[in-house]
């Protein structure tokens, strides 16, 4: 055999190899491994459920990491919220176009964990991270929380006596027509709702379908939490149930409003915190890259910038060095199981 036929061959064999070696060892049991042959990537989507003006700087950011590296976006629109991304990548499912899922709530992650789209992963985190915080089958993590509070108008409610103290509240005579909540179909209050059908002391002696029939008739239903905080502020209702983000956002405004934690009485449920969440859908097109960026998003670094930012959001990493500036000293938090929440939230929607 003349040396230029050997060479040929050679370089071959060498390709094939390398090709075998990634496929082989780049994922073992569905688990990226180090160490290994990666193919070059250079783009990834995602499909992005936060808001456009806290997730794009940390996209731009990710960029920075790698200025021949692209994420291309694709964001919620406010119609379907983000149902109508998660129904995209169920159509998608047998030629999936997402690389990575950030979600700003966990229901909605965990219907596609269930479904078998997402991708078990070893994740950058600690150990100790909140075992609610994270999937059974290391599908999902959650960071960077939101709190659902009570938003009360201080000019119709002037004193901390006649304020509401607990959710189950939506659905009392007292306040019918003069509180509110959104549309549990979708976001946090779908997350919520789920919760409280799900957990046997959640609403206390109640039955699910009784309180929620009774709020349906008693409390007014608006698009979303946003809405909620300013029909509070405004004075067009007394008060409503909404996320903490929302609720800062009104109260630093200089509206006349006070923010109040639920559920905090001996034996009350607790506080309901409701993570992002962050996903590599299985059999993305670039999961090499896909994996780099989900890590990057759960990163102490990440949590950080949406803690510091206008939505003040409660990091999860164990000792992180940045708090959020609302105050939660002394504040209970419900215990919950949010994959068996999920599970209840067909019972929400009927």
């Amino acid at each position: 055999m003349n040396r230029t036929k050997l060479a040929s061959g050679l370089h071959r064999w060498l390709l094939d190899y390398r090709a075998v070696m990634f496929s082989a060892c780049a994922f073992v049991g569905g688990l990226p491994l180090s160490g290994c042959i990666q193919r070059s990537e250079k783009t990834a989507t995602i499909y992005c459920a936060t808001d456009r003006e806290f997730a794009a700087p940390i996209l731009d950011a990710f960029e920075r990491t790698d200025n021949d590296m692209q994420v291309v976006r694709v964001f919620d629109v406010e119609a379907s919220k983000t149902l109508g991304l998660v129904t995209r990548i169920e159509q998608e499912s047998g030629n999936p176009k997402c690389d990575v899922f950030w979600n700003n709530e966990i229901l909605h992650t965990i219907r596609l964990q269930k479904a078998g789209l997402l991708a078990p992963r070893r994740w950058s985190i600690p150990d100790n991270w909140p075992k609610e915080f994270a999937a059974s089958d290391r599908s999902w993590v959650g960071f960077a929380a939101r709190a659902r509070v009570l938003i009360v108008n201080t000019k119709k409610l002037n004193a901390p006596d006649q304020y509401p103290a607990r959710v189950e509240e939506l659905a009392d005579p007292k306040w019918k027509g003069a509180c509110g909540y959104a549309n549990p179909v979708y976001g946090t209050t779908a997350t919520h709702f789920a919760v409280l059908a799900s957990h046997p002391v959640a609403l206390r002696d109640l039955q699910w379908e009784q309180w929620q029939t009774s709020i349906q008739s008693n409390a007014v239903m608006l698009a979303g939490n946003k809405q909620v905080a300013l029909a509070v502020s405004s004075g067009e209702l007394t008060w409503g149930l909404t996320d903490t983000d929302d609720a800062l956002i009104e109260k630093e405004k200089g509206m006349p409003v006070e923010m109040i934690f639920p559920d905090q009485q001996e034996g009350g449920f607790g506080a309901v915190f409701i993570p992002n969440t962050v996903a590599v859908i299985r059999r993305s097109p670039h999961p090499v890259l896909a994996g780099r960026l989900a890590d990057y998003l759960v990163s102490e670094k990440t949590e950080s910038r949406l803690t510091m930012s206008s939505s003040a959001h409660f990091p999860l990493w164990p000792g992180a060095a940045e708090q959020s500036r609302i105050e939660t000293l002394g504040i209970r938090r419900a215990k919950i199981d949010y994959e068996a929440a999920a599970d209840a939230s067909v019972r929400v929607a009927q």
